[in-house]
């Protein structure tokens, strides 16, 4: 019951904004929506679920675990039974704004409450690794699903759908999962400031890349955007490093195993999020394929996602969690890295590419967050999971906003036209080329760092194990 009840969130989490997109153009004609409040209807859930995940985490620490994710559900389950009351583009806004806030208050709690469900490592991984695999169902099916729904069912159904979803996650929830102890929660005040300028921080991060594709490199928004989230980084670890009850503890963030976790998950993130962004650019408008043929073209990592999962636990078992970390991050730095370089020689290469990516993804998504948990203590397991999940949200963001950036910087005209002249493709792969290796030795230096980090923390454990030995 607890599983199911928990692989209903994720399934919420990867299955919404999949089956929305579908929905964008339908909802544009239906409410009269202009381009800018169609990518709110999106981005609003984005940025308010990336931005309150550490708040939420932090909160979840302290009151609860299972009581913020039943608060959280019941909010889903309301906003979106809201969404059949819609008839503005601003209604439907808020009305994502409010799920975005339930999934802030439910996805942390899902890993913690897995971590928390079962003592040994061996079982986390396979209990992670199946409520993943519910959850990238739902993302590999989500358009097809609402595809065939709009022809038959108003947008508005494919919305309707977490209501039960969030029911059957109440039920498991509910009746799977008793109540956290006193002792694996914490007392210490809430950090109000240290929450306000950490949330505020991860906006204006997840703000700053839309700004830099839409507004382009040469206008002083995304600029403008991007140093206040550098200014506001700045003032936050002050704010941790002073206070005597922090929003988030440097120290834990510290550790080698929650560190070097936190750097794979933001390395898969990086490099996910720019190499999505970049084939479907090459797929549909470099090449001139349809995008039911680019669909098709990105089949590859769909199935490595969905099915991946049944190799994981052998592969850790095998390796061990620690070397299945960096093996797995590796994997995606090298797919990356694949396409930087050989992209330009053909699909097959492209298709290489997404399976490196994603197989390293699979794995790296899993175990990195079950590493992450393992390094903190139990009162504070929800606020690690929350690190994971906007390590990821934000790096995403940052991969997509470096791409953009090149290709605006290298691409002359107007870059959605059909009809290119061979400069503007030369131009293109370029700009291709270098976005790759950009973000390959971005993610690389990531994964190095997170390597060593490991390995030195390692080495003094051993150290200080053979003085032991010598001093007894």
């Amino acid at each position: 019951m607890a599983l199911a009840g928990l692989s209903a969130v994720f399934l919420f989490e990867m299955l919404d904004n999949s089956i929305l997109n579908v929905a964008l153009p339908t909802i544009g004609r239906d409410l009269h929506a202009s381009t800018i409040a169609l990518q709110w209807v999106t981005g609003a859930y984005a940025v308010v679920f990336g931005g309150l995940m550490l708040v939420f985490g932090a909160t979840a620490d302290r009151f609860g675990r299972r009581r913020i994710m039943l608060i959280g559900l019941v909010l889903l389950g309301v906003a979106s039974l809201a969404t059949a009351f819609v008839t503005t583009a601003e209604q439907l806004i808020v009305v994502r704004a409010v799920m975005g806030v339930a999934a802030a208050m439910t996805t942390p709690g899902s890993l913690a409450l897995t971590f928390r469900l079962f003592d040994e490592d061996s079982l986390r991984v396979r209990a992670t690794t199946l409520i993943s695999t519910v959850g990238l169902v739902g993302l590999a099916i989500g358009p097809t699903v609402g595809g065939f729904v709009l022809a038959i069912a108003p947008w508005q159904v494919l919305l309707l759908v977490n209501v039960p979803i969030a029911a059957l996650a109440i039920i498991g929830v509910r009746a799977g999962i008793a109540a956290d102890e006193p002792a694996d929660l914490h007392r210490d005040p809430v950090d109000v400031l240290g929450a306000v300028l950490g949330t505020v921080t991860i906006v204006l991060t997840l703000v700053a890349p839309t700004l830099f594709v839409n507004e382009g490199s040469g206008s002083w928004a995304p600029w403008t955007a991007t140093a206040a989230a550098v200014v506001g980084a700045i003032l936050f670890v002050l704010r941790e490093r002073s206070a005597r009850y922090p929003l988030l503890d440097l120290k834990l963030v510290a550790r080698p195993l929650v560190s070097s976790g936190l750097a794979y998950k933001a390395a898969a993130g990086l490099a996910t999020a720019g190499l999505g962004y970049m084939v479907t650019l090459q797929l549909q408008l470099a090449w001139g394929w349809t995008p039911a043929h680019a669909a098709i073209g990105m089949l590859p990592q769909v199935v490595v996602l969905v099915a991946g999962g049944l190799f994981i636990n052998p592969f850790v078992q095998r390796v061990g969690l620690e070397r299945a970390a960096w093996l797995s991050a590796a994997a995606v730095v090298l797919g990356l890295a694949v396409y930087g370089l050989m992209s330009s020689f053909g699909y097959l290469w492209v298709a290489v590419a997404l399976v490196l990516v994603a197989a390293g993804m699979r794995v790296v998504g899993v175990v990195a967050g079950v590493n992450v948990l393992r390094g903190l203590p139990k009162n504070r397991t929800t606020i690690g999971a929350a690190l994971t999940d906007t390590a990821t949200e934000v790096t995403s963001g940052v991969g997509i906003a470096v791409t953009g950036t090149i290709l605006a910087a290298l691409f002359t005209g107007d870059i959605a036209t059909s009809d290119w002249s061979t400069q503007q493709a030369a131009q293109f792969q370029e700009a291709v080329t270098i976005a790759g290796l950009t973000l390959t030795a971005v993610a690389g230096a990531l994964v190095g760092w997170a390597i060593l980090r490991t390995r030195s923390a390692a080495d003094g454990q051993a150290s200080k194990s053979m003085a032991e030995v010598f001093g007894a």
